[in-house]
């Protein structure tokens, strides 16, 4: 199970990684894995400002659809445009390809309250 040592991580298995103010979030290889076949993603809230662990979007697998987290609070600056043809790149490159927002967070503090790498891979693999 891939867990980069450069993220941040929750117990709904999104990963977040800053970049000054902004940061970028996905969902896990973990994730993915445990859902399958991605054949469908929706992000409908580009320009809005949510707070931390409020909904962002919708992952839809063959098996189930899920509810996406927001790690931290922050506006949605964009939307991951590889996305709307292809949502088995979350399969493929969960990562890197597959991320799913760009945020500006409005409480860069909240990264501190989130799972490290060794954190997450406990969390895994309980």
């Amino acid at each position: 199970m891939n867990v980069p040592a450069n993220l941040k991580y929750t117990k709904d298995h999104e990963w977040i990684k800053a970049e000054g103010s902004n940061a970028i979030i996905g969902v896990t290889d973990f994730a993915q894995g445990q859902l399958g076949d991605v054949v469908f993603i929706e992000i409908e809230t580009q320009g809005e400002t949510l707070a931390k662990e409020e909904v962002f979007g919708t992952i839809e697998a063959v098996k189930t659809v899920s509810d996406m987290f927001m790690p931290v609070a922050g506006e949605i600056l964009e939307v991951n445009p590889k996305l709307l043809d292809s949502p088995d790149v979350v399969n493929k490159d969960p990562y890197g390809d597959g991320w799913m927002v760009k945020i500006k967070m409005t409480d860069a503090a909240q990264l501190n309250e989130l799972l490290t790498p060794e954190q997450y891979k406990e969390l895994i693999n309980e």
